[in-house]
């Protein structure tokens, strides 16, 4: 057995003392992964740092972008009627991730840090071309995802809140394992103007990513039929005991169309 400590600070700055001062901090969020992790003993800790008190759960809109503080919750993402409004295909997505358990405590924040393969919120986050904002920076969505489980944050660094263009039009379609709801794979589509941007989860096994071959098709004819002789590689895609490469391969393709069926539908 090992001691843990337990901090909940009232601030940003308050946390990351907190965490410049523990040997093997780690910052709570919504605990959905770090604390089945901490109890399987796949990591340790010798202090949580818990953000619930920190002033980071938010929603702001504006005429341009929807602003999600890094503590809001999933369920509050999904009933927000200024998300619903602005950002549609967002709410949509928060309110199809896990259960109503997870939904209930599980943090946007906490999922863009965590950067889970088959997570939902990356595809938003990359798709939407968000801008991620930390303690100390700003960060593109682009220069944020680094690989599986990686991104660019330092290790004391907190995401404080993400702000997510409004398209002219987005969809998020996902082909969810039945038992954790995780995508199998799932597509984030935008349109603003004549820029598309496409998003795929849960089938990289370097994580999130933007599929150029299907933005190039799209960017050329928005239309279904545009995708119909498209071949999308399986090299580099996760093969696993729920599907296989080739399989999440096909799945990309038809999530993509179900995507751009919503969009011009």
């Amino acid at each position: 057995m090992y001691e843990l400590e337990y901090a909940k600070p009232s601030n940003i700055s308050n946390a990351v003392n907190k965490f410049d001062q523990s040997k093997d901090g780690k910052y709570l969020a919504g605990g959905m992964t770090l604390i089945p992790t901490l109890k399987a003993r796949l990591a340790s800790s010798d202090i949580l740092i818990d953000l619930k008190e920190a002033n980071l759960s938010n929603i702001s809109v504006t005429s341009t972008h929807v602003v999600i503080g890094s503590m809001t919750r999933h369920s509050d993402v999904a009933n927000s009627a200024d998300v619903q409004k602005s950002i549609p295909s967002l709410s949509k997505l928060a309110g199809g991730i896990g259960d109503h358990m997870v939904r209930n405590c599980g943090t946007i924040g906490g999922s863009v840090a965590n950067n889970d393969p088959s997570a939902c919120y990356p595809s938003a986050v990359l798709g939407l071309g968000a801008t991620i904002t930390t303690n100390e920076r700003e960060l593109s969505a682009e220069d944020y995802f680094m690989g599986m489980f990686e991104t660019a944050l330092n290790s004391n660094e907190i995401i404080t809140q993400i702000s997510f263009p409004i398209p002219d039009k987005s969809s998020y379609i996902k082909f969810p394992n039945p038992a954790s709801r995780y995508a199998m794979v799932g597509v984030f589509m935008a349109k603003t103007g004549n820029k598309v941007n496409v998003a795929i989860t849960g089938a990289s096994e370097n994580g999130v990513f933007r599929s150029s071959e299907i933005e190039n098709a799209l960017s050329s004819s928005f239309t279904l039929e545009s995708l119909d002789s498209l071949d999308i590689s399986s090299d580099g895609l996760i093969g696993d005991i729920h599907a296989s490469s080739n399989y999440r391969a096909n799945l990309i393709k038809v999530m993509a169309k179900r995507a751009l069926e919503e969009i011009i539908t």
